[in-house]
């Protein structure tokens, strides 16, 4: 048996761990590289498997850097079911197809304006390729024991990311894994609380923020400081901000905010047809959230919409104080492109990030003191007031992953320390180490860990190709 580590080794994003078999080929997460143009190109490599070969995706939750490969497989040949909960399913409906219709419009501009450094720019995939992969997505329920094959199963546990997002508990012919897939917060405004693990022999955990421990500060009060300052100067407040999960979180805040006169009532847009979309998904299953029905409809009830891209662009025109909400979160494309292209010279404004920012992103840059950002070919000044807020993340830090992690009673044969830049991934793995006293090991890029009678008897780089046809 053998582990493969294809993808958030050495990065946050590109989720995609494979285990082999003899008999089966099973992959955990299909995610898309993000940030970093070098990790970028990677989506256009040829992977080292042949998509063909590939028996099953188990998939944690809808995030692109989780899903958004998913098209590309099914583009290249693989056939097998794709297995999610139905809010995970319901939420990728959404993502891949943005994901393909983005990537077609991005090409389509870079063509219209030969800013392309190819003969033709080219999508990764497109809409056709999303909607063919999404009907091989089958979708199983939380706590159940799924069978896959002979001494193979999984069963999928919640754990607070997302809507429907879960780690991921695999028994494959006598070993036991556990996939943590993005660990939720156990104080989330919205999200239920993340579930109690299993107990594995081999460990796969995130590390988002396994060098930062969340400030204490409530964001709801960060959000309030931030946006009176900014109306009471005259100006306006934009929000990039991830279409699924965090639009909804900063809405309820927001209607919070305003339901207890903490905020005046000025125009609260959200400029995302995406993130409308999730907002009613999260409606539909609200009954897994820790909100109450009422909220959840207080809150849509209290945004303006925007539907068509004519009324996003008159959005620009309005001088009055107002904050928008639009994707993306880290300013990588979509609609908060323009919005940031007109509001980002003003000193007035203040663009507000409230996530994870990838290195190489846009926001990454600007958090960290850019004076101009490059965007459709421009180079824009940032007067604005850039301001970020770590309270709203949906990632649990450092110290909230050893809590979570506390509850695995025997410690696993070995963790592997994914997910995070490599600062972050080594100072959880010390932390773990010291802490839990468990073997810890933070895997390479492309890394393969041959496993055998519960132990790892060998670990290699510069192996062949995986490739089978």
């Amino acid at each position: 048996m053998k582990l493969h580590f294809l993808g958030a080794a050495g990065t946050v994003t590109g989720s995609r761990y494979l285990i082999e078999t003899d008999e089966m080929r099973l992959m955990v997460d299909c995610g898309l590289f993000q940030g970093y143009k070098q990790l970028r190109l990677r989506n256009w490599e040829d992977p080292p498997f042949a998509p063909a070969s590939i028996d099953a995706i188990l998939l944690t939750h809808a995030h692109l850097d989780h899903s958004g490969y998913i098209p590309l497989m099914v583009k290249r040949g693989f056939r097998g079911k794709i297995y999610c909960t139905q809010a995970t399913y319901e939420l990728c409906k959404l993502l891949l197809r943005d994901s393909a219709r983005l990537q077609e419009e991005e090409a389509g501009y870079l063509n219209r304006h030969h800013l392309s450094k190819h003969p033709q720019a080219m999508p990764l995939y497109e809409l056709d390729d999303a909607n063919l992969a999404l009907k091989q997505f089958a979708v199983i329920k939380p706590n159940e024991a799924l069978d896959l094959g002979p001494n193979i199963s999984a069963k999928w546990l919640p754990n607070g990311h997302i809507l429907g997002s879960c780690s991921i508990d695999c028994h494959v012919e006598g070993r036991h894994f556990l996939f943590s897939g993005d660990i939720g917060r156990p104080h989330d405004s919205i999200m239920q609380t993340p579930g109690i693990p299993s107990q594995p022999d081999y460990l796969i955990v995130e590390s988002t923020y396994g060098n930062r421990v969340h400030e204490k500060i409530q964001p709801d009060q960060q959000l309030k400081e931030i946006i009176n300052a900014t109306v009471h100067r005259g100006g306006s407040v934009l929000i990039p901000s991830f279409a699924v999960g965090r639009a909804q979180t900063l809405l309820y805040l927001l209607y919070q905010l305003r339901q207890s006169g903490q905020i005046s009532d000025f125009p609260i847009y959200l400029d995302s047809p995406m993130s409308d979309s999730a907002t009613s998904i999260y409606q539909h299953f609200a009954g897994g959230l820790k909100l109450r029905q009422d909220e959840v409809d207080g809150m849509i009830a209290m945004t303006k919409c925007i539907k068509t891209p004519e009324e996003s662009k008159r959005l620009n025109n309005e001088r009055w104080p107002k904050v928008i909400i639009s994707a993306s979160g880290m300013a990588t494309g979509g609609r908060v492109l323009h919005h940031m292209k007109n509001m980002a010279p003003d000193d007035k404004n203040a663009i507000l990030f409230c996530g994870h920012q990838a290195g190489g992103t846009r926001g990454e840059s600007m958090v960290n003191g850019a004076q101009f950002v490059r965007i459709h070919g421009q180079d824009i000044r940032i007067r604005a007031k850039v301001v970020k807020i770590d309270g709203l993340s949906a990632h649990a830090d450092s110290e909230e992953i050893i809590a979570w992690l506390k509850h695995i009673k025997n410690p696993p044969l070995r963790s592997f320390i994914t997910h995070g830049e490599p600062a972050a991934a080594d100072a959880l793995r010390i932390k773990i180490e010291r802490e839990l006293n468990w073997a810890c090991e933070v895997p390479e890029h492309l890394s393969c860990y041959q496993i055998e009678s519960k132990k790892i008897v060998s670990c290699k780089t510069d192996r062949p190709p995986l490739k089978r046809s």
